[in-house]
């Protein structure tokens, strides 16, 4: 019986061992960064004050967040364009659907995507001082979604910085 315990032990002994060793590689290994930007997703993202709320109509039909890191906030809350390098400005998605508890009311459905712009004028100066990155379960989509990400801004809101999203006051 001391020779069934003695394997037991042991073998929960190497099991933890290389639980551990296994975490301990997870936390060290690399943050997945965004193809062509390097973008990564920042940490600490989910606390970071609130911007503004959207609705995407379909064919995506999201209700999504915007939310930015202490530069942002204070370069929206001063009026500041351009804005300036360290801004860190995170939109969060999830499905759009009817809330079960109250039929007037939306609620967030299943997470979509996470999308994160920095602002770095020297390392992304091709792109007007703007780095992308798209997210999905954290991590990022194609280099192909990638390429898209500029071109959209420069399109539609280059005058404002290249950002879409207007402070909710």
């Amino acid at each position: 019986m001391k020779s069934v315990h003695k394997l037991l032990f042991a073998s929960l002994a190497v099991g933890m061992a290389f639980g551990l060793v296994s975490a301990v590689q997870a936390y060290d290994s690399p943050r997945p960064t965004a193809p062509i930007y390097g973008v990564q997703l920042p940490d600490g993202y989910r606390d970071w004050s609130f911007i503004a709320p959207a609705q995407e109509a379909a064919p995506l039909d999201e209700l999504r967040v915007v939310v930015g890191n202490p530069k942002a906030m204070r370069a929206y809350r001063e009026s500041q364009r351009p804005f300036p390098d360290g801004t860190v400005l995170v939109k969060l998605a999830w499905k759009h659907e009817q809330s079960p508890d109250f039929a007037p009311a939306s609620v967030p459905g299943a997470a979509t995507t996470v999308q994160v712009m920095v602002k770095d004028s020297r390392k992304y100066a091709s792109t007007g001082g703007w780095g992308y990155g798209r997210f999905i379960d954290g991590k990022p989509v194609d280099e192909a979604q990638h390429k898209t990400c500029h071109a959209c801004h420069a399109a539609r809101v280059k005058d404002r910085d290249y950002v879409f999203t207007r402070y909710a006051r």
